[in-house]
Protein backbone atom coordinates (compact mmCIF):
# COMPACT_ATOMS: atom_id res chain seq x y z
CA UNK A 1 0.00 0.00 0.00
CA UNK A 2 1.34 3.55 -0.74
CA UNK A 3 0.71 6.19 1.74
CA UNK A 4 1.42 10.00 1.40
CA UNK A 5 2.96 12.06 4.12
CA UNK A 6 3.81 16.05 4.52
CA UNK A 7 6.50 16.46 6.09
CA UNK A 8 9.23 19.56 7.40
CA UNK A 9 12.07 19.03 4.62
CA UNK A 10 15.00 21.32 5.50
CA UNK A 11 12.73 23.79 6.36
CA UNK A 12 10.44 23.78 3.29
CA UNK A 13 6.74 21.46 3.28
CA UNK A 14 7.09 18.29 0.93
CA UNK A 15 5.42 15.71 0.60
CA UNK A 16 6.90 12.15 0.30
CA UNK A 17 5.67 8.90 -0.97
CA UNK A 18 6.03 5.59 1.53
CA UNK A 19 6.23 2.51 0.11
CA UNK A 20 7.01 -0.82 2.08
CA UNK A 21 8.65 1.26 3.99
CA UNK A 22 10.89 3.36 1.75
CA UNK A 23 10.77 7.16 1.92
CA UNK A 24 10.71 8.58 -1.22
CA UNK A 25 10.41 12.89 -2.16
CA UNK A 26 7.59 13.55 -4.18
CA UNK A 27 8.31 15.27 -7.36
CA UNK A 28 5.62 17.42 -9.31
CA UNK A 29 1.80 17.88 -8.09
CA UNK A 30 0.06 15.61 -5.54
CA UNK A 31 -2.96 16.44 -7.11
CA UNK A 32 -1.87 15.99 -11.39
CA UNK A 33 1.41 14.64 -12.02
CA UNK A 34 4.10 13.43 -9.89
CA UNK A 35 6.68 10.99 -9.63
CA UNK A 36 8.74 9.43 -6.73
CA UNK A 37 12.12 11.59 -6.41
CA UNK A 38 15.12 11.12 -3.98
CA UNK A 39 15.38 8.45 -0.97
CA UNK A 40 15.01 9.74 2.29
CA UNK A 41 15.02 8.50 6.11
CA UNK A 42 12.25 7.08 7.01
CA UNK A 43 12.22 8.75 10.65
CA UNK A 44 13.01 12.15 12.11
CA UNK A 45 10.88 14.03 10.29
CA UNK A 46 8.14 16.43 12.00
CA UNK A 47 5.33 15.21 10.57
CA UNK A 48 2.44 18.27 9.25
CA UNK A 49 -0.97 17.86 7.93
CA UNK A 50 -1.33 15.82 5.17
CA UNK A 51 -3.04 18.41 2.72
CA UNK A 52 -4.29 21.96 3.26
CA UNK A 53 -8.14 21.87 2.62
CA UNK A 54 -9.69 24.86 1.23
CA UNK A 55 -12.94 23.34 3.29
CA UNK A 56 -13.42 20.01 5.80
CA UNK A 57 -16.82 19.46 5.19
CA UNK A 58 -17.99 17.01 8.25
CA UNK A 59 -20.87 15.00 8.37
CA UNK A 60 -23.00 14.72 11.76
CA UNK A 61 -24.74 11.74 13.14
CA UNK A 62 -23.59 9.01 10.52
CA UNK A 63 -23.10 6.04 12.66
CA UNK A 64 -25.73 3.85 13.70
CA UNK A 65 -24.01 3.37 17.20
CA UNK A 66 -23.57 6.73 17.77
CA UNK A 67 -27.18 7.45 16.89
CA UNK A 68 -27.92 4.87 19.49
CA UNK A 69 -25.90 6.40 21.86
CA UNK A 70 -27.45 9.90 21.69
CA UNK A 71 -30.86 8.27 21.61
CA UNK A 72 -31.48 9.99 18.33
CA UNK A 73 -33.44 8.77 15.08
CA UNK A 74 -30.73 8.16 11.80
CA UNK A 75 -31.33 10.78 9.48
CA UNK A 76 -33.04 11.02 6.02
CA UNK A 77 -30.33 12.57 4.08
CA UNK A 78 -26.46 13.66 5.21
CA UNK A 79 -26.27 16.15 7.80
CA UNK A 80 -23.86 18.64 6.62
CA UNK A 81 -21.51 21.08 8.36
CA UNK A 82 -17.89 23.40 7.53
CA UNK A 83 -14.90 23.29 9.46
CA UNK A 84 -12.68 25.81 8.63
CA UNK A 85 -9.08 25.17 7.15
CA UNK A 86 -7.78 27.63 10.01
CA UNK A 87 -8.41 24.61 12.06
CA UNK A 88 -6.58 22.00 10.96
CA UNK A 89 -3.17 20.66 12.92
CA UNK A 90 -0.72 18.37 11.78
CA UNK A 91 0.48 15.15 14.10
CA UNK A 92 1.98 16.13 17.39
CA UNK A 93 0.50 19.93 17.18
CA UNK A 94 -1.86 20.48 20.43
CA UNK A 95 -4.99 20.81 20.77
CA UNK A 96 -5.85 23.91 22.50
CA UNK A 97 -8.98 24.20 24.73
CA UNK A 98 -10.60 27.30 24.72
CA UNK A 99 -10.79 29.72 27.66
CA UNK A 100 -14.56 29.37 29.01
CA UNK A 101 -16.10 26.93 26.01
CA UNK A 102 -16.85 24.19 28.26
CA UNK A 103 -17.00 20.83 27.74
CA UNK A 104 -14.54 19.75 24.68
CA UNK A 105 -14.88 16.38 23.20
CA UNK A 106 -12.92 14.51 21.12
CA UNK A 107 -14.86 12.84 17.57
CA UNK A 108 -12.40 9.91 15.97
CA UNK A 109 -13.33 10.08 12.32
CA UNK A 110 -12.30 8.44 8.71
CA UNK A 111 -11.46 11.54 6.55
CA UNK A 112 -11.84 10.97 3.17
CA UNK A 113 -9.25 13.58 0.43
CA UNK A 114 -10.55 14.79 -2.75
CA UNK A 115 -8.48 14.49 -5.81
CA UNK A 116 -9.61 16.48 -7.80
CA UNK A 117 -12.55 18.83 -8.70
CA UNK A 118 -16.06 17.37 -7.84
CA UNK A 119 -19.31 19.14 -9.28
CA UNK A 120 -22.71 16.83 -9.19
CA UNK A 121 -20.45 13.60 -9.19
CA UNK A 122 -22.62 10.43 -10.12
CA UNK A 123 -22.70 7.94 -6.55
CA UNK A 124 -21.07 5.29 -9.09
CA UNK A 125 -18.12 7.23 -9.90
CA UNK A 126 -17.32 8.63 -6.53
CA UNK A 127 -14.30 6.31 -6.18
CA UNK A 128 -12.86 8.37 -9.47
CA UNK A 129 -12.34 11.42 -7.10
CA UNK A 130 -11.31 10.05 -4.20
CA UNK A 131 -7.49 10.53 -3.40
CA UNK A 132 -7.40 8.51 -0.10
CA UNK A 133 -8.12 8.65 3.11
CA UNK A 134 -7.16 9.81 6.68
CA UNK A 135 -7.40 9.92 10.44
CA UNK A 136 -9.00 13.47 11.60
CA UNK A 137 -10.26 14.28 15.05
CA UNK A 138 -13.75 16.56 15.05
CA UNK A 139 -13.25 18.11 17.94
CA UNK A 140 -16.26 19.98 19.40
CA UNK A 141 -16.74 22.13 22.16
CA UNK A 142 -20.28 20.58 23.07
CA UNK A 143 -21.64 22.98 25.16
CA UNK A 144 -21.58 26.01 22.85
CA UNK A 145 -23.14 23.17 19.94
CA UNK A 146 -26.07 22.77 22.27
CA UNK A 147 -26.27 26.65 23.16
CA UNK A 148 -25.67 27.66 19.76
CA UNK A 149 -27.97 24.73 17.80
CA UNK A 150 -25.39 25.18 14.40
CA UNK A 151 -22.02 23.92 14.51
CA UNK A 152 -19.57 26.57 13.25
CA UNK A 153 -18.65 28.27 16.66
CA UNK A 154 -18.45 24.69 18.61
CA UNK A 155 -16.67 22.76 15.41
CA UNK A 156 -14.54 25.73 14.38
CA UNK A 157 -11.74 27.04 16.58
CA UNK A 158 -8.09 27.11 15.53
CA UNK A 159 -6.54 23.50 16.63
CA UNK A 160 -10.09 21.84 16.41
CA UNK A 161 -9.34 19.86 13.09
CA UNK A 162 -6.45 17.49 13.57
CA UNK A 163 -5.31 15.84 10.32
CA UNK A 164 -3.20 13.05 9.69
CA UNK A 165 -0.82 11.36 9.62
CA UNK A 166 -1.01 10.54 5.65
CA UNK A 167 -3.07 9.96 3.42
CA UNK A 168 -3.18 6.03 1.95
CA UNK A 169 -4.55 5.49 -1.34
CA UNK A 170 -5.51 2.64 -2.58
CA UNK A 171 -7.80 1.40 0.50
CA UNK A 172 -10.92 -0.53 0.07
CA UNK A 173 -13.32 1.24 1.47
CA UNK A 174 -16.39 -0.42 0.53
CA UNK A 175 -15.01 -4.19 1.97
CA UNK A 176 -18.06 -5.16 3.34
CA UNK A 177 -16.43 -6.00 7.06
CA UNK A 178 -15.65 -2.11 7.08
CA UNK A 179 -12.52 -0.36 8.28
CA UNK A 180 -11.93 -0.48 12.20
CA UNK A 181 -12.00 3.07 13.92
CA UNK A 182 -11.32 3.41 17.15
CA UNK A 183 -10.47 6.75 19.44
CA UNK A 184 -8.13 6.56 22.48
CA UNK A 185 -7.45 9.06 25.52
CA UNK A 186 -4.16 8.42 27.35
CA UNK A 187 -4.76 4.56 27.52
CA UNK A 188 -8.45 4.51 27.75
CA UNK A 189 -10.43 3.00 24.43
CA UNK A 190 -13.07 5.01 24.10
CA UNK A 191 -14.48 4.31 20.84
CA UNK A 192 -14.19 1.56 18.68
CA UNK A 193 -16.29 0.75 15.92
CA UNK A 194 -16.17 0.44 12.15
CA UNK A 195 -16.92 1.66 8.80
CA UNK A 196 -19.99 -0.63 8.60
CA UNK A 197 -22.03 0.94 10.91
CA UNK A 198 -21.92 4.36 8.80
CA UNK A 199 -25.40 5.39 7.74
CA UNK A 200 -24.33 7.14 4.40
CA UNK A 201 -21.39 5.41 2.61
CA UNK A 202 -18.03 7.32 1.47
CA UNK A 203 -19.69 6.86 -2.22
CA UNK A 204 -22.99 8.53 -0.87
CA UNK A 205 -20.68 11.22 0.83
CA UNK A 206 -18.96 12.30 -1.87
CA UNK A 207 -21.83 12.87 -4.15
CA UNK A 208 -24.17 14.42 -1.70
CA UNK A 209 -21.79 16.99 -0.65
CA UNK A 210 -20.64 17.43 -4.44
CA UNK A 211 -24.35 18.40 -5.41
CA UNK A 212 -24.45 20.83 -3.01
CA UNK A 213 -21.26 22.56 -3.50
CA UNK A 214 -17.53 22.22 -5.94
CA UNK A 215 -14.89 19.95 -3.97
CA UNK A 216 -11.40 21.03 -4.42
CA UNK A 217 -8.04 19.05 -4.54
CA UNK A 218 -7.26 18.26 -1.26
CA UNK A 219 -10.26 19.04 0.41
CA UNK A 220 -11.87 16.39 3.09
CA UNK A 221 -15.03 14.88 3.52
CA UNK A 222 -15.35 14.08 7.46
CA UNK A 223 -16.90 10.98 7.37
CA UNK A 224 -18.60 11.15 11.49
CA UNK A 225 -17.59 9.77 14.59
CA UNK A 226 -18.97 6.33 16.30
CA UNK A 227 -19.98 6.09 19.92
CA UNK A 228 -18.06 6.53 22.48
CA UNK A 229 -17.16 10.68 22.45
CA UNK A 230 -16.17 11.98 25.33
CA UNK A 231 -14.19 15.19 27.02
CA UNK A 232 -10.49 16.30 26.75
CA UNK A 233 -9.32 17.92 29.88
CA UNK A 234 -5.35 19.63 29.83
CA UNK A 235 -2.27 17.09 29.64
CA UNK A 236 -4.33 14.16 27.95
CA UNK A 237 -3.42 12.58 24.69
CA UNK A 238 -5.98 11.75 22.22
CA UNK A 239 -5.32 8.94 19.39
CA UNK A 240 -7.23 8.21 16.30
CA UNK A 241 -6.41 5.08 14.08
CA UNK A 242 -8.11 4.03 11.39
CA UNK A 243 -7.63 0.62 9.78
CA UNK A 244 -5.00 1.05 6.65
CA UNK A 245 -4.08 4.60 7.28
CA UNK A 246 -2.23 4.31 10.71
CA UNK A 247 -2.55 6.22 14.11
CA UNK A 248 -3.29 10.17 14.43
CA UNK A 249 -2.08 11.28 17.89
CA UNK A 250 -2.21 14.90 19.42
CA UNK A 251 -1.37 16.59 23.16
CA UNK A 252 -4.18 18.73 24.63
CA UNK A 253 -3.24 22.07 26.03
CA UNK A 254 -5.33 24.71 28.21
CA UNK A 255 -5.98 28.38 26.93
CA UNK A 256 -4.83 31.20 24.05
CA UNK A 257 -1.23 29.39 22.26
CA UNK A 258 0.89 31.50 19.09
CA UNK A 259 0.75 29.28 16.58
CA UNK A 260 3.94 29.60 13.84
CA UNK A 261 3.32 30.63 10.42
CA UNK A 262 2.40 27.43 8.35
CA UNK A 263 2.54 26.95 4.78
Amino acid sequence: MKRIYRIDYRGTPRHVIEEDGRWRLLEGDLFAAYEAGDDIASSGHQLLAPVTPSKIVAIGLNYKDHAAEQGKLLPKEPMMFIKPSTAVIGPGESIVLPEGAGRIEHEAEVAVVIGKRASHVPEDRAREYVLGLTCMNDVTARELQAKDVQYTRAKGFDTFAPLGPCIALGVDYNTPGGLAIEGWVNDDRRQKSSTNQLIFSIDTLVAFVSRVMTLLPGDVISTGTPAGVGPLKAGDRVTITVEGVGELSNPVGQGITLRGARA
